[in-house]
């Protein structure tokens, strides 16, 4: 039995828009000590950051956060802000965050 060449075209385009539409972007930002431990949360990954991920996401329009945690400064491709001789105080200076929002 073959299939017509209409249906397996279908099949290609339902499999580019559903790619399309899982659009992912990851933000690195500065892991700030708030006083109120979401810095906690979101670098070492547990449940409580999720609600301050989501936010972050949501207020650069995507939908979600589908991960969030700590990363090192060998995993930065690109310059790290702060590096410049700006002074830095607190027990998480010099960290980030990584942040993978989806639309």
């Amino acid at each position: 039995m073959r299939l017509p060449s209409a249906l397996l075209a279908s099949a290609f385009l339902l499999g580019a828009v559903s790619a399309a539409s899982a659009d992912s972007r990851v933000f690195i930002v500065a892991n700030q000590a708030d006083g109120y431990g979401v810095d906690e949360c979101l670098a070492e990954g547990h449940k409580c950051g999720a609600h301050a991920a989501r936010a972050f996401c949501q207020s650069r329009e995507f939908a979600q956060a589908s991960a969030y945690r700590r990363v090192e400064h060998n995993e930065i491709t690109a310059t790290v802000p702060g590096d410049g001789g700006e002074r830095c105080t607190g027990p998480s200076c010099g960290e980030y965050v990584a942040i993978t929002c989806q639309r």
